[in-house]
């Protein structure tokens, strides 16, 4: 008897009092989740374009630390370079002994980057298109022998970071606004 006295008692909500409760979320929710998709869109931009810049610098430090040439190319596989697939498929960076900037099976293959993430594109204009390269004074050089300098375009949702690498060699980031 006193079991159903209890349980009487304690009865919980009412309907109105969830539906209110709902309702409240509901409000809350569609305020929060437009500005936490732009958190996601802008921590993924600037994770893939983060970790090329990284990259970059470490190729550039590479070079000058092993006195030759260095490269970081784009890259599908994760092992050899891939000419027109975009710096978001993925890339690599080797000593580039044969100075051809394209990895051969002999060559050490000293970092591997991962694609980046889904709805992130990365091109880079012609001079950086599918490799940057670097020799021992620690400055860019096509494998032509020329000065390269370039820039690395990041999209995300029409919003864009770049990579730019200037004629020195020192590679830079820039947040723009739309790509």
């Amino acid at each position: 008897m006193r079991l159903r006295q209890r349980c009487r008692e304690s009865g919980g909500f009412s309907l109105v009092e969830l539906m209110t409760t709902l309702a409240v979320l509901a409000v809350l929710l569609s305020i929060a989740l437009p500005s936490f998709a732009t958190l996601i869109r802008d921590t993924r931009l600037g994770t893939a374009t983060g970790d090329l810049h990284t990259a970059i610098f470490f190729t550039r430090s590479e070079a000058v630390k092993r006195s030759r040439r260095v490269t970081i190319c784009t890259s599908a596989d994760g092992e050899y370079c891939a000419a027109g697939v975009g710096w978001h498929a993925g890339w690599i960076v080797f000593d580039d002994a044969n100075q051809n900037g394209l990895r051969d099976a002999d060559e050490t293959l000293l970092r591997v980057g991962q694609p980046a993430a889904a709805g992130v594109s990365m091109t880079g204009n012609q001079p950086v298109r599918n490799y940057v390269s670097y020799v021992a004074s620690g400055t860019t050089r096509a494998v032509n022998g020329a000065l390269q300098m370039g820039t690395i375009t990041a999209c995300a949702d029409n919003r864009a970071r770049r990579i730019v690498v200037n004629a020195a060699g020192r590679p830079r980031v820039v947040r723009d606004a739309v790509c």
